[in-house]
């Protein structure tokens, strides 16, 4: 399986003036590498996938690329609404060195399961390689039928699914009907349901407190492949504590604020957003720094 294990879901460092913070982007892969994780996810959800400017998305690709030197594989977030758009920028993507990218369903409309169907199967039929489908219904506001899944499975180009569904009878069900193949890897992306995935044999995850502790989800992933089932429950359970402190209470794009703030008092990148999404508050920073060492994520 050329698709598996820990894959996490990059920030998207930028300065004050919103451009892309190269240097920070560079320390942040490099801490991942460290960890030794076996993929870097730029502009998805975490990275304020939608947010960021058109004027940098191919070359944070390329700065990953570069960075990674095929040490971890590259995955790539596709988010456009525009058909014509998606497939063209996937195809970018995929030429500048993304490994894969990863396709969520275009968002605004109100779609019927066929017209979903119909969206990502032009887009398999036109991609110049792997996609991975990905399905967040808290953000698109639209599930991906298992059924359409099932009329997809099979397709030349379609190398798995991401589901950040946080449905636990879904996600059973899915690996179920759709685990074990191996040309089909299933990514669970919701950090409590993680452990129950890779039990029932899902082939990663997708946490996105591994930029913070990537070291943690790489051993986790590697756990659950030898069964150690102790250890992963160990793993799994420092895991979703550092996840929470930064997400409890908070809405998801504040919690990516607080993500963002938490790597700024490591000294990675700046705690600035991308509109519409904001930074903490200074009140708030003090706040972070306070649970971060209360979790042992600051010396």
């Amino acid at each position: 399986m050329h698709f598996h294990g820990a894959v996490v879901p990059l920030v998207t460092p930028v300065t004050a003036s919103g451009d892309l913070d190269e240097p920070a982007l560079d320390r942040l892969i490099d801490s991942q590498l460290k960890g030794g994780v076996e993929g870097i996810f730029v502009l998805g959800t975490t990275g304020e996938g939608p947010s960021v400017p058109r004027s940098f998305r191919r070359r944070m690709v390329e700065r990953a690329v570069a960075r990674a030197k095929g040490r971890a594989l590259v995955y790539a977030g596709v988010g456009d609404t525009c058909l014509a758009d998606s497939i063209a920028v996937a195809n970018e993507y995929l030429q500048a060195g993304a490994d894969v990218v990863v396709a969520q369903p275009p968002v605004y409309f109100p779609l019927q399961p066929q017209e979903l169907l119909g969206w990502f199967r032009t887009l398999l039929d036109a991609a110049d390689g792997p996609v991975i489908i990905y399905n967040i219904p808290s953000t698109t506001r639209v599930s991906i039928p298992l059924d359409l899944v099932a009329s997809l499975v099979g397709h030349p180009r379609l190398a798995g699914i991401k589901d950040s569904e946080n449905d636990a009878r879904r996600h059973e069900e899915l690996l179920r009907q759709f685990g074990g193949r191996a040309d089909y890897a299933i990514f669970i992306g919701v950090g409590v349901l993680m452990l129950q995935g890779l039990k029932l044999g899902a082939h990663g995850i997708v946490p996105s407190a591994g930029n913070l502790i990537p070291d943690v989800c790489h051993r986790l992933g590697e756990a659950a492949r030898r069964g150690d089932w102790a250890a992963a429950e160990s793993l799994a359970e420092r895991m979703n504590a550092v996840a929470a402190f930064y997400q409890k209470g908070r809405t998801l794009g504040q919690s990516l604020a607080a993500l963002k703030a938490a790597l700024h008092h490591r000294g990675i990148c700046a705690p600035h957003m991308l509109p519409p999404l904001l930074p903490l508050a200074p009140p708030e920073l003090e706040t972070i720094q306070v649970e971060m060492k209360q979790l042992r994520l600051l010396d």
